[in-house]
């Protein structure tokens, strides 16, 4: 019996690592095609040869450009493709932990209020005019970060309050999202003319993103990705409840916690420069899910290039959906998950709120 039973359980891992190697062997060459697709597109289209050997010309150079093809590819469009894989990854690993974590495939990354957060610090930020260094291409991104952080603290220290439960984080989370997005709404209201120009950043946009601070989001949230993995082996002990994962020797209560504060600072990362992008934390983890199962091990590296191919298809509709007009990609995002959640609502719903 018991050899019968392990035979079992390596015929269940090899099936899942193989469905793994299938990812990665199809969405890897996809994620690549993908990557040289979005440094050839946009208001000025180039050929893929071209964007290669201008790509390969300019790097050889020390990244001096010297033809507009080169300025374009590599001082426009490379970090800002850079920064929408960083994302795109960054959001679906958030979501993937935070669905474990509250063990319901219909909470995203925002649910801490760092997304209501970010928002307001911004508008405080363009609405009093400060500046750093004379510009506030850094203000509204530091504003940001600071106003996801106040939000999570409000949000942490509400639940533990309320008793520190899952539904308590869920429900405090829920508070102050509506209180931070009510005083953005009050404060739009009040600047109409200042944060005119807000709107766009709310609903999330790369069209600002530039080598100047590509790096202060790839570092932080591939570094935040990578302690993320290590721990998904725990990641599958939380799925089997509470009860058993303490009986496995896990400190359930304090992981969770840990898992929090690391995704939401994951999140609040994404979202202080680039904006607002929703449903990316719920659509790719349930896609990915679908596809390898529920054992982080394989989902969270399965969630990793999903996330990234998403994040960077929506970009390009963006870009070239309305050309020469650009779209804020948060909308885009929205009307792919709206039908993807409602799905997800109709069918799922009650089975993860029954706690299955």
């Amino acid at each position: 019996m018991l050899k019968s039973v392990i035979i079992l359980q390596k015929s269940i891992i090899s099936r899942k690592i193989r469905r793994l190697l299938v990812i990665c062997t199809i969405g890897m060459p996809i994620l690549s095609i993908l990557f040289l697709l979005s440094l050839a597109i946009g208001p000025v289209d180039t050929s893929i040869p071209e964007t290669i050997n201008s790509l390969i010309s300019v790097l050889n150079r020390g990244g001096k450009a010297k033809t507009l093809s080169e300025v374009i590819i590599y001082h426009i469009r490379l970090p800002r493709t850079l920064c929408v894989l960083a994302v795109g990854v960054g959001l679906s690993l958030s979501g993937a932990v935070m669905q474990a974590i509250v063990r319901n495939p219909l909470v995203d990354p925002y649910i801490t209020g760092v997304s209501s957060g970010a928002a307001l610090g911004a508008c405080l930020a363009v609405f009093t005019g400060v500046t750093i260094m004379g510009t506030i291409l850094y203000t509204i991104p530091l504003a940001a970060f600071l106003g996801a952080l106040l939000a999570f603290l409000l949000t942490m220290s509400l639940a533990e309050a309320a008793g520190g439960s899952d539904v308590s984080y869920v429900l405090a989370g829920v508070v102050v999202n509506t209180a931070f997005s009510s005083l953005m709404t009050i404060l739009i209201i009040l600047g109409e003319e200042k944060l005119h120009g807000i709107l766009f950043w709310l609903f999330g946009s790369f069209a600002y993103v530039s080598w100047r601070i590509v790096w202060i989001i790839i570092v932080p949230v591939f570094a935040l990705s990578a302690v993320i993995l290590l721990y998904a082996y725990e990641l599958n002990v939380v799925l089997l409840g509470d009860e058993q994962a303490l009986q496995l020797g896990l400190a359930v209560k304090q992981f969770k916690k840990m898992m929090i504060v690391i995704t939401s600072l994951l999140t609040s990362i994404c979202v202080s420069f680039n904006g607002i992008i929703g449903f990316l934390g719920i659509i790719v983890p349930h896609t990915a899910r679908m596809l390898v199962g529920s054992d982080h091990r394989i989902l969270l590296p399965s969630t990793i290039i999903l996330g990234a191919i998403i994040l960077i298809i929506a970009d390009m509709i963006a870009r070239i959906l309305l050309k020469p007009i650009e779209l804020p990609i948060g909308a885009i995002t929205s009307l792919i998950g709206v039908p993807f959640f409602a799905y997800l609502l109709a069918k799922r719903g009650r089975m993860y709120a029954a706690g299955q």
